[in-house]
C-alpha cells in the first residue's frame, strides 16, 4: 500500500482492540493503538502505541495531536475501547452509571470531537464505532451498560448524517458475547440489593457460560476491518450469534424474542 491508511484505534491493550489493531497492520495500515499508560504495555509489533485516556479531554487532544504531527493525517477512526457493569438497575449508584457512560459514551464523544477537524479538512474519514448486541437488546442486570450502547447507536446514526457532507461516514459493529475478558471480569455494582441476589447470580453464570463458549475476537475484528476499510455500511453484525440476533429483534414478534433472551441470561 503505497499511501497506507492511517487508523486509530482506542483501547488495544487487549481484547478486541488488540486483535483488531494487527489485523489493520496486516492490511499494510499505519496503525496508532491507544493506552492508558504505555508502561503498563508490552510493545505490539507493528503498532505505534499512543498514551491516551478516553476518560479525559486534555489526554485525548495531546494523543490525536501527537498522531497528527507524526502521521500529518487520520483516516480512520475506530472507537473501541469501553468496559462492563453487572448489577440491577436498582442496585447501580449514578456515580458507577456516569464512570460507566464516560467511558463507553463520552470517551467516543472526545475522541470523534478531536479528529473530526481533521477529517473535513481532508474532505475523507470513517469512524468505526464498537457498539453491541446490547445497543439494540435489553440485557437483565447490564441495564447501564445496555443502556450505554444504545446511547452509542443513537449518536453514530445521528453524527452519519451530520458528517457526510464532508466525504465522512460513521459505521457501528454489534458483537455479541465474544471470549475477553470485558464480561468476564466486568465489575458488580457496589450496593447489592438482597432480593436480587439469586437472579444476579443466576445472570452472572450465564455469562460466564456465554462467554466462556464464545468463539475468538478474530471474527469480530475481521468485521471491524470491513467497516473500517471497506465500503459503507451502517451496521455490521459479526457472523453467527450476533448476526442471528439482529435478524431475530427486525422480524420475530417481541414475546419469542423477550423468552429467547431470557432464557440465554439463565431466567425462566
Amino acid at each position: 500500500m503505497s499511501n497506507p491508511k492511517v487508523v486509530v484505534i482506542t483501547g488495544v491493550s487487549s481484547g478486541i482492540g488488540r486483535i483488531t489493531a494487527f489485523a489493520l497492520a496486516r492490511r499494510g495500515c499505519q496503525v496508532f493503538g491507544t493506552v492508558r499508560n504505555t508502561a503498563n504495555v508490552n510493545p505490539l509489533p507493528g503498532i505505534e502505541l499512543i498514551e491516551m485516556d478516553v476518560r479525559d479531554e486534555k489526554s485525548v487532544q495531546q494523543g490525536i495531536q501527537a498522531i497528527i504531527a507524526q502521521a500529518k493525517r487520520i483516516d480512520v477512526l475506530v472507537n473501541s475501547a469501553g468496559v462492563a457493569l453487572l448489577g440491577a438497575t436498582e442496585e447501580t449508584s449514578v456515580a458507577e452509571a456516569q464512570a460507566l457512560f464516560d467511558t463507553n459514551v463520552f470517551g467516543i464523544l472526545r475522541t470523534t470531537q478531536a479528529v473530526l477537524p481533521h477529517m473535513r479538512e481532508q474532505r475523507s474519514g470513517r469512524i468505526v464505532n464498537i457498539s453491541s448486541v446490547l445497543g439494540f437488546l435489553p440485557a437483565p442486570y447490564m441495564g447501564l451498560y445496555s443502556a450505554s450502547k444504545h446511547a452509542v447507536e443513537g449518536l453514530s446514526e445521528t453524527l452519519d448524517h451530520e458528517v457526510r457532507q464532508f466525504g465522512i461516514r460513521v459505521a457501528l459493529v454489534e458483537p455479541s458475547f465474544t471470549k475477553t475478558n470485558l464480561d468476564i471480569n466486568a465489575p458488580q455494582a457496589a450496593s447489592k440489593i438482597q432480593a436480587y441476589d439469586n437472579e444476579r447470580n443466576i445472570v452472572s453464570q450465564a455469562i460466564q457460560k456465554n462467554v466462556h463458549k464464545a468463539p475468538e475476537p478474530n471474527g469480530v475484528a475481521d468485521t471491524i476491518v470491513e467497516a473500517a476499510l471497506g465500503a459503507w455500511k451502517m451496521r455490521r453484525t459479526p457472523k453467527g450469534e450476533a448476526t442471528l440476533l439482529r435478524r431475530l429483534r427486525r422480524f420475530m414478534p417481541a414475546g419469542p424474542v423477550d423468552s429467547g433472551l431470557r432464557k440465554s441470561f439463565g431466567l425462566n
